[in-house]
């Protein structure tokens, strides 16, 4: 099956206007759809030149099922950044990171080159989620 590509990927928000100043103001992506309202709202975003690609920034708890103990670890997990995570890839990894880091989005680590050969950053979304910038060439 080599007709398998990522279309869709979900991403939990808690606050709508900022994940939009994040992800379409400072990263550039397209808003791609804007459903629902208030606490119930799903953006879908995504680069221009990738249609086929999307990150929707969901609200964490829309699942009916889930319960009053999972709801406060999910939101305990999501103050801490360990609830989701995205590795995002760019050939400017420098250009990125002064972007991000002057438009004031929350600094986990400058560019650095790891011990496994990669060369990234890493910052938070305004719901905590991790985002790490991966530098190809």
């Amino acid at each position: 099956m080599n007709d398998i590509t990522i279309h869709w990927t979900f991403l939990p928000h808690t606050d709508p206007e900022a994940s939009l100043a994040f992800y379409r103001d400072l990263l550039g992506f397209e808003v791609r759809q804007d459903v629902g309202g208030g606490p119930m709202r799903w953006i879908t975003v995504g680069p221009a030149d990738q249609p086929g690609v999307s990150l929707v920034l969901e609200p964490p708890f829309a699942d009916p099922g889930i319960t009053e103990d999972e709801r406060r670890t999910i939101t305990e997990m999501m103050a801490k950044g360990t609830y989701a995570r995205l590795v995002l890839a760019t050939a400017d990894l420098d250009g990125v990171f002064d972007r991000l880091k002057s438009g004031g989005a929350e600094l986990v680590q400058e560019p650095t080159l790891q011990p496994y050969g990669i060369r990234d950053c890493a910052f938070r979304d305004p719901a905590g989620n991790m985002v790490r910038f991966n530098e190809v060439r």
